[in-house]
């Protein structure tokens, strides 16, 4: 089988995964640990994700395992990339918890796989001329066609369909799903929330709920506009706000900034970024492909986070009122946890 970039650039590899022709856009993470978690990470829909790490499948994939709902060792209940892109499969695995291998699940999940692919000439072509779209080929298969993924609206894709509670806390918080990882909701039910899930478009603001949370989610922000204006309705009423990755930028929109696409993004358990005004720094979890535009916040808003590697905007906060977000993922799975703490930080402001 081979991969196809839009720019007639051909690696050629050997198939692990399921056997059928898939386009998409292909992206590229240097997390080198983690890839049931970002498989199963909502975020990834409609694209095609490039491994840097070289070796790849020798921990298999974990057991099922559901408490409260939700998979304990997934960030969803299915695959969500397009394809899968690699340079080395490790055709033995070995886990405590590992139920079966890398190749068999993406088989389960209809995921085609390529393995044996230069991924360093691979991600030197993606950082040089950005994400771009790509297909999966296999010489026996009918050919497919290009996609355009900033085309579609992939947080309708990927959100719930109905509303979902959770817990029985004190703390009552509203959850606009617009791709949400299942850490997430653990972080806010370890810390005796009662959680309402509700689907991307629903008009939460009919609801009785103490602080508001926008999930993360795939894709571009502008397709979102419903949402943009059921956070403006609730920023009236003053009740706390948090937002995380997607979240991040539909609070910035909702605020009065602006969104761009980023050349390839950030995907990667080790992006530095800076609480601006201090010296404290961070080590994150990313997984985005837009960004704020800092030069787009209103004049009651300012950034939070700034990413060091690119000067990129991390997070904002509003000067007076209690609405804060981050760009990055404070939940991590995978990655590091160092700034978890922005969970306890919004449950206080509800206090």
């Amino acid at each position: 089988m081979h991969l196809v970039l839009e720019n007639g650039t051909t690696f050629y590899g050997k198939s692990f995964g399921y056997e059928e022709p898939r386009a998409g856009e292909v992206v590229f993470s240097t997390a080198m640990v983690g890839y049931p978690e970002s498989l199963t990470d909502p975020s990834y829909s409609g694209q095609i994700l490039t491994v840097t790490y070289p070796l790849v499948g020798n921990y298999g994939v974990p057991q099922g395992i559901t408490e409260n709902g939700l998979s304990t060792f997934y960030e969803s209940e299915i695959i969500h990339v397009s394809g899968l892109i690699i340079s080395d499969y490790s055709f033995q695995y070995s886990h405590w918890n590992a139920q079966k291998s890398l190749s068999d699940w993406l088989k389960e999940n209809k995921i085609p796989a390529i393995y044996g692919v230069d991924t360093r000439e691979l991600t030197k072509i993606i950082r040089e001329y950005g994400a771009m779209k790509g297909k999966l080929i296999f010489p026996d298969k009918e050919d497919v066609e290009f996609v355009d993924t900033d085309s579609e609206n992939h947080v309708a894709k990927v959100s719930c369909k109905e509303v979902i509670t959770y817990g029985n806390g004190k703390k009552k918080v509203v959850l606009v799903d617009c791709g949400v990882k299942h850490n997430i909701l653990r972080c806010f039910l370890k810390r005796d929330v009662t959680l309402i899930r509700v689907p991307w478009d629903y008009d939460f603001n009919t609801l009785e709920y103490d602080g508001l949370f926008i999930s993360n989610g795939p894709g571009n922000p502008a397709y979102c506009n419903v949402t943009v204006e059921n956070i403006r309705k609730a920023m009236t009423t003053g009740k706390p706000i948090f937002g995380i990755c997607m979240g991040n930028q539909l609070l910035s929109i909702a605020g009065g900034a602006k969104t761009y696409k980023l050349k390839y993004g950030h995907r990667s358990h080790n992006q530095p970024v800076r609480m601006a005004g201090t010296n404290r720094c961070f080590v994150t979890s990313q997984n985005h492909g837009y960004a704020v535009d800092n030069n787009t916040l209103g004049s009651d808003w300012e950034p939070l986070f700034i990413n060091l590697n690119d000067g990129t905007n991390e997070g904002i906060r509003h000067k007076t009122k209690p609405y804060f977000s981050a760009q990055f993922h404070p939940e991590a799975s995978s990655g590091p946890t160092d700034t978890e703490f922005l969970f306890d930080e919004f449950l206080k402001l509800i206090d």
